[in-house]
C-alpha cells in the first residue's frame, strides 16, 4: 500500500468518524422527543460544506473527496430531517433551510453557468470551499475564549477534539501529496484549534474525576 492510498483511507475513516459524532445528538432527540439544547445551524452549514466539496471532488475526479462528502451530506441531511421532526421552532428551521437552499442553488448556477469549464471553475470552487471550511474551524474560537475565562472545559468534547485533530492532519498530508492547497490550507486551522483544545483539557480538566464527562461541542 503506497502512502497516498494510506492517507486516502485515513481521510475516509477519520472524517466519517467525525461526521458520525452527530449520531449522539440524533439519539438524544429520539429519546427525549425534543430538539432542545441542540444547535441546528451546524448541521445545515456542514451539509452545505459537504455538497460544495462533493462538487469539487467530481470536478477534480477525486474519489476520496467524493466518497467522504457523499456520506457526510447524507448524515447531515438525516440530522436535519430528524431535527425538523422534533423541534418546536419549525418556522425558523424552515426559513434557515430555505435560505441555505437558495445559497446552494445560486452557487450551483454560478459555477455551472457563468464559469467556463476547466481550471478557472475548479480554482474558484476550491477557494470558496476553503473559505467556508476555515470559517467553520474558527467559529468555536469564541467558545474557547469563554472557556479560558471560566477555566471550565465541560462544554468541550474530548473525542470530537481527537477526531478533528486526526481528520485535519490526514487531509493536510493528503493535500500535500496531491499538491492541492485547497485541501491542505483549510484543514490546517483544524490542527491548530485541536492543539489549543488539548492544552485547555490539560490545563483545566478536573483531576478529581476518574472519567470526565464532557458535553459535545457542535461544530
Amino acid at each position: 500500500m503506497d502512502f497516498l492510498l494510506f492517507l486516502s483511507w485515513a481521510c475516509i475513516v477519520f472524517t466519517v468518524g467525525m461526521f458520525s459524532t452527530g449520531l449522539s445528538d440524533l439519539k438524544k432527540m429520539r429519546e427525549s422527543k425534543s430538539a432542545e439544547n441542540i444547535q441546528f445551524l451546524p448541521f445545515l452549514t456542514t451539509c452545505l460544506n459537504n455538497l460544495g466539496w462533493l462538487f469539487y471532488g467530481f470536478l477534480k475526479k477525486d474519489h476520496t473527496i467524493v466518497f467522504v462528502n457523499t456520506i457526510g451530506a447524507f448524515l447531515q441531511i438525516l440530522y436535519i430531517v430528524v431535527y425538523f421532526y422534533y423541534t418546536k421552532q419549525k418556522r425558523q428551521v424552515t426559513l434557515q433551510t430555505v435560505a441555505a437552499g437558495a445559497i446552494l442553488i445560486s452557487g450551483w448556477l454560478y459555477f455551472t453557468t457563468f464559469l467556463t469549464e476547466g481550471e478557472a471553475r475548479l480554482n474558484q470552487l476550491g477557494l470558496t470551499c476553503s473559505v467556508v471550511t476555515v470559517s467553520m474551524y474558527l467559529s468555536p474560537l469564541f467558545d474557547l475564549v469563554e472557556i479560558i475565562r471560566s477555566r471550565n472545559v465541560q462544554c468541550l468534547s474530548f473525542p470530537l477534539t481527537v477526531a478533528t485533530f486526526f481528520t485535519s492532519t490526514s487531509w493536510v498530508l493528503y493535500g500535500l501529496q496531491l499538491n492541492d492547497y485547497y485541501i491542505m490550507v483549510p484543514n490546517t486551522p483544524g490542527i491548530l484549534t485541536s492543539l489549543v483544545r488539548f492544552y485547555l483539557f490539560w490545563k483545566f480538566a478536573p483531576i478529581s474525576q476518574s472519567s470526565p464527562s464532557y458535553k459535545p461541542l457542535q461544530m
